[in-house]
C-alpha cells in the first residue's frame, strides 16, 4: 500500500473541492485542477480528501495523484514561493507590468514575460521572489530565470536560488613550461 497515497489531505478554511473526472480545487489564491487517473477514486470525508485505488496496477498513480492534490490544496490556500539571488557587478533586474528586464552582463538586456499565475517581486534589484498557486509553474519559471545566466563555477557570478550551495573551482595556474 502506498504510504503517500494513504495519507488524508486536510482541507483548510475557505478551500472548495469539486470531484468529477478531475479534481477542481478553489481557494483564496486561485483555482487549480488535478487530473484523476483511472483506478484512483477521491472521496471527501470530514473536511479531508481521501484517495483510494482499485488495484495494485494503479499503485504508482495513487501516490502521484495524492501528492498533486495536496500541492493544489496548499497552492490555493497559502501559495508557493521561490527566491532567487542575482550575484555579479552590474547584474540587476527590473519589472514593468508582466515583463521582467534582466541586465546580466550580455550586450543586451533580456526581457522575460511572466506567465499568468506567477507574480514577481524584486528587492534591491538583485533579490527576486516568485510566488503563485501552481507549484510546478512557479518552479519552472524560477528554473527558466536561473537558466538566463546560471552560476559560473569560477567566479560564482550569475542567478542562483537563495541558499543554493555552489562549489567554486580553482582557475588555471600560469607557468608549467
Amino acid at each position: 500500500m502506498s504510504r503517500v497515497g494513504k495519507k488524508p489531505i486536510p482541507l483548510p478554511q475557505g478551500v472548495k473541492v469539486e470531484i468529477g473526472q478531475e479534481l477542481k480545487v478553489e481557494g483564496p489564491k486561485g483555482k487549480l485542477t488535478v487530473p484523476i487517473p483511472q483506478g484512483v477514486t477521491v472521496r471527501q470525508v470530514n473536511g479531508a480528501l481521501h484517495l483510494e485505488r482499485e488495484s495494485d496496477k494503479a499503485a504508482a498513480l495513487h501516490g502521484l495523484t495524492r501528492a498533486l492534490a495536496a500541492n493544489a490544496v496548499q497552492g490555493v490556500s497559502t501559495g508557493f514561493t521561490k527566491e532567487l539571488d542575482i550575484v555579479g557587478i552590474g547584474y540587476r533586474a527590473e519589472i514593468k507590468g508582466r515583463v521582467a528586464t534582466f541586465t546580466l552582463g550580455y550586450s543586451h538586456p533580456i526581457d522575460f514575460l511572466l506567465p499568468d499565475g506567477v507574480d514577481l517581486k524584486i528587492d534591491k534589484q538583485t533579490h527576486l521572489v516568485l510566488s503563485g498557486a501552481d507549484k510546478q509553474l512557479v518552479g519552472q519559471v524560477a528554473a527558466n530565470i536561473r537558466a538566463l545566466r546560471p552560476p559560473d563555477p569560477y567566479k560564482n557570478k550569475g542567478i542562483r536560488y537563495t541558499g543554493e550551495v555552489l562549489r567554486k573551482k580553482v582557475g588555471k595556474t600560469g607557468g608549467g613550461r
